[in-house]
C-alpha cells in the first residue's frame, strides 16, 4: 500500500518521475517542473525533502530509490485503475477520466483496489493504453506516430501520460476518434512534422508534438 506518512505531494512526484522515466525521457528536475507545470525552484525543494525521506537519490537525473519506486508504483496503478474505472463502469467521458483517477489515485484504499480490480475483472492497460503496474500486461512492439511510413495501416496502441495532462488535446483526440484500437494511415506528412492521418477511413491533423507523443502497434 502507499505509505499514509508520504504527502500527497511527496506522492504527486513520484508518480511523476515514475512516468517520465516510463517515456524514456531523462529525468533531471527541469523536466519534473514542465511535466508538473510549477517553478524549477519548487522541484529543487521537493526533491530535496523527497532524498531526505531515502525516496529519491539526486546526481546528474534523478532517481527514484526501491522505496519511492514502490510508492510510485501504486500510485501509478490506482490512478490508472481509477481511470479504467471511471471510464469503463461509471461512463465518465473518455477524455475526463484523467484529471479526475488524479483525486481518486490517493484516496483508493487496499480493499477498495482489490473490488475495483474484481469488478472490471483485472484491467491490463488505462482507457489510454498505458500499462496498469502488476497487471502483467506485455506491450507489442510499437513506435510512434512520427516513423509512420506512406501506405501503413496500424493500430493505435497508447497515448503518452504526457498528452493526458492536456485536457484540450484529449478533447481533440476524443473528438478526432483517436483512441486506442482506431485504425490510422498516414496521408501526408509537412516539412515540420505535422502529419494528416487517416483515423477509420477520415482524414485528421495530427501536430509534431502530438506525433511524437501517439504510439501504433507494429506487427
Amino acid at each position: 500500500m502507499a505509505e499514509p506518512r508520504y504527502s500527497v505531494k511527496f506522492r504527486e512526484y513520484a508518480e511523476a518521475i515514475w512516468e517520465i522515466e516510463e517515456e524514456g525521457i531523462p529525468v533531471i528536475q527541469a523536466r519534473v517542473a514542465d511535466w508538473l507545470g510549477v517553478s524549477r525552484a519548487s522541484v529543487s525543494e521537493m526533491i530535496r525533502r523527497m532524498a531526505g525521506e531515502g525516496l529519491v537519490e539526486q546526481g546528474t537525473e534523478v532517481r527514484l530509490t526501491a522505496e519511492g519506486r514502490h510508492l510510485a508504483e501504486v500510485i501509478v496503478r490506482r490512478h490508472r485503475l481509477a481511470e479504467r474505472f471511471l471510464a469503463d463502469v461509471l461512463g465518465l467521458p473518455w477524455a475526463k477520466v484523467h484529471a479526475e483517477a488524479e483525486v481518486w489515485e490517493t484516496a483508493i484504499s487496499d480493499d477498495v483496489e482489490a473490488a475495483m480490480w474484481a469488478v472490471m475483472d483485472d484491467p491490463m492497460t488505462c482507457p489510454h493504453g498505458n500499462p496498469i503496474p502488476g497487471a502483467g500486461y506485455k506491450p507489442p512492439k510499437m513506435k510512434a506516430f512520427s516513423l509512420l511510413d506512406a501506405g501503413e495501416r496500424l493500430r493505435l496502441e497508447r497515448i503518452s501520460e504526457e498528452l493526458e495532462l492536456d485536457a484540450e488535446m484529449m478533447g481533440y483526440l476524443d473528438r478526432s476518434g483517436l483512441r486506442p484500437g482506431a485504425i490510422v494511415e498516414l496521408l501526408e506528412r509537412d516539412p515540420y512534422g505535422a502529419l494528416t492521418v487517416s483515423v477509420d477511413d477520415k482524414p485528421v491533423g495530427v501536430g509534431a508534438f502530438a506525433a511524437e507523443r501517439l504510439f501504433v502497434a507494429v506487427g
